[in-house]
């Protein structure tokens, strides 16, 4: 299976590299990198001063060119009427989006004593893992280390693991 990553707008070259990593740790899958996008027309809310999800989700459907596309972007993101999101995706979908906007905060709350840097790509390689999971069909898990689970705040985001717990593992295998 090839999962497409598609840059919109200025995405730094370490946000891309940790996103590949993790999606082929996690889903041994291929991984290519679409040439940066421009922020699709009608996505920007001056109301919210933020962005619509699901344009960035028809961007990378459109532009993708794996069996699963993900747009990645440092825009703030909003889905409906949820202050913002960090990423959405369709269950079983071939589309997703990841924001790094919300993720980039310098601090984890102690949670560890990685420098500022390491946690930003661990975040960022959680939400994007995440997020193709939805794309497999799976929902969100009750287990809170498992990277599926619900993750509303990025401390939650820091709390989970990187992989998939062995029941949402057994639903894609």
């Amino acid at each position: 299976m090839l999962v497409d990553i598609v840059p919109v707008g200025n995405v730094p070259a370490n946000v891309k590299r940790a996103a590949s990593a993790a999606l082929r740790s996690v889903y041994d899958c291929d991984v290519t990198v679409n040439d940066s996008q421009s922020v699709p027309n009608g996505a920007y809310d001056a109301d919210r001063n933020q962005y619509a999800a699901e344009t960035f989700i028809q961007l990378a459907e459109r532009v993708g060119r794996g069996t699963k596309n993900i747009a990645i972007t440092p825009h703030d993101l909003f889905y409906r009427r949820r202050n913002y999101v960090f990423g959405l995706a369709y269950l079983d979908g071939s589309g997703s989006v990841v924001s790094t906007y919300r993720l980039q905060t310098s601090s984890d709350g102690g949670f560890s004593n990685q420098s500022a840097e390491d946690i930003f790509e661990d975040r960022v390689r959680k939400e994007i893992v995440h997020e193709i999971g939805h794309t497999y069909g799976l929902e969100h898990c009750d287990n809170n280390r498992c990277v599926m689970n619900f993750s509303p705040t990025v401390r939650e985001v820091d709390i989970k693991e990187e992989n998939l717990c062995g029941s949402c593992q057994r639903l894609i295998s």
